[in-house]
């Protein structure tokens, strides 16, 4: 069935729900905190996938190189997950995403160099700067939880994309081992915070309902568009990001861009449309 759709279709859901959960999980910091929200997000992910993949024999059938490639991309998840919500609470969500798509042309830029990809960084850095202004340029700790975010979310794009190498099923199995190890690395952080979550069922069932927005349903999609998509293509698509991110924003959050906001993030859209990809 997951074959039957187009995998742009999946790419699409993936993008709504990308930030639909990190967007309803700013509602829930004052609750829970921020840390404590990721480890509950993480700890839902590796709850739903454990009885799914069965991880512990996923990592136990794999070689050394696929063994080191799922510590790398658990490893990845549980500190872009933190990183990604600790900006979320300094900074506009459509900002957040505008920093994670201008990493991805600066890969392409090393992967090919050329005047297109140098034209279309230099597009996007100024869509960033806009959306940076003034308003948020006086809030370091906020920018540089974003940028480390965007770093980390380039590699998950890059380990996504070898692990998709697998199959669709092989994929979402290792994507399912790769959510443990993240638990594993998250347990201690964030533990405490999140306990207040145990003593009020509607509480968990709301931070439940993040974490399967948020790492459950986006990252499947993501392994079954991966799975049959170029990486050249999906990085393409990834273009549409940072305007799903901003009409989630004005929805969930209320968070209503400006004009110069508005052009900040069609700079970045247009600078990821125009980069061109390294070949595989």
């Amino acid at each position: 069935m997951a074959a039957s759709v187009p995998p742009h279709v999946w790419f699409g859901v993936s993008a709504v729900f990308h930030y639909l959960g990190p967007a309803f999980a700013v509602l829930l910091f004052p609750h829970v905190g921020v840390l404590g929200m990721a480890w509950l997000r993480i700890a839902t992910a590796a709850l739903v996938f454990a009885p799914l993949t069965r991880p512990w024999s996923v990592f136990g059938r794999a070689d050394r190189p696929a063994r080191l490639l799922l510590l790398a991309l658990g490893a990845c998840l549980a500190v872009m997950n933190c990183c990604f919500y600790l900006a979320l609470d300094r900074l506009p969500i459509s900002l957040v995403a505008a920093i994670e798509f201008v990493g991805t042309i600066g890969v392409a830029l090393i992967g090919l160099r050329s005047p297109r990809n140098l034209a279309a960084l230099a597009v996007a850095v100024i869509g960033t700067l806009l959306l940076i202004d003034v308003k948020w340029s006086d809030d370091p700790v906020g920018l540089f939880w974003a940028f480390l975010n965007g770093a980390l979310f380039v590699c998950y794009i890059v380990l996504g994309h070898r692990i998709a190498a697998s199959g669709a099923s092989g994929g979402i199995a290792a994507l399912g081992a790769a959510m443990a190890i993240a638990f594993l690395m998250v347990l201690p952080i964030g533990f405490t915070d999140a306990l207040p979550a145990f003593s009020s069922p509607p509480l968990l069932l709301a931070a439940i309902g993040v974490g399967i927005c948020s790492s459950v349903i986006p990252y499947i999609c993501d392994q079954l568009a991966m799975s049959r998509l170029p990486r050249a293509s999906f990085a393409l698509m990834l273009s549409l990001l940072p305007v799903t991110a901003t009409l989630i924003g004005v929805v969930v959050l209320r968070q209503i861009p400006s004009l110069t906001d508005c052009l900040g993030i069609a700079l970045v859209v247009a600078g990821v449309a125009l980069h061109r990809p390294a070949p595989e």
